[in-house]
């Protein structure tokens, strides 16, 4: 269920308090939630999650990012939400791929390389071409 992007990064499509016991048990430190609450009728709330979550002693972030796409404000929290993570983390939305979108363009923010963001998010099996162009801007403006 949840993919590996980086040694301490994963992504994932919907969680719910069963999967954030499997996380404790990876050692996960942190969530972070980009999907918006009410998305679907289907979904874990994310105040389920964070309950779970910090009863497992997981710290969690919702960074909520709808299909309108990314703007800087939610880069720059995931940013935050990565660096000041005190152990590895796991990223949800409905599919995993606005994590792993997200996760891509606040690693071009932190100066990494697109090649090999694009690099790592495909052998998770997501694809960073929707937001290439922002990653080589990003990645340049540092």
């Amino acid at each position: 269920m949840f993919r590996q992007i980086t040694d301490t990064v994963f992504a994932s499509p919907q969680i719910d308090k069963d999967a954030v016991a499997q996380a404790k048990t990876m050692g996960i430190a942190r969530i972070i939630n980009n999907r918006p609450e009410g998305e679907s009728d289907d979904q874990t709330p994310g105040s389920e999650i964070e309950a779970a979550a910090r009863d497992a002693g997981i710290d969690y972030v919702a960074i909520p990012v709808t299909h309108a796409g990314f703007s800087q404000a939610q880069v720059d929290a995931m940013h935050e939400a990565l660096e000041s993570a005190q152990g590895p983390v796991l990223a949800y939305c409905r599919s995993g791929t606005r994590s792993t979108l997200l996760w891509a363009l606040a690693r071009a923010k932190a100066g990494d390389n697109p090649a090999a963001i694009a690099s790592k998010a495909a052998a998770a099996g997501y694809d960073v071409t929707p937001v290439r162009q922002l990653i080589d801007m990003l990645a340049a403006g540092k």
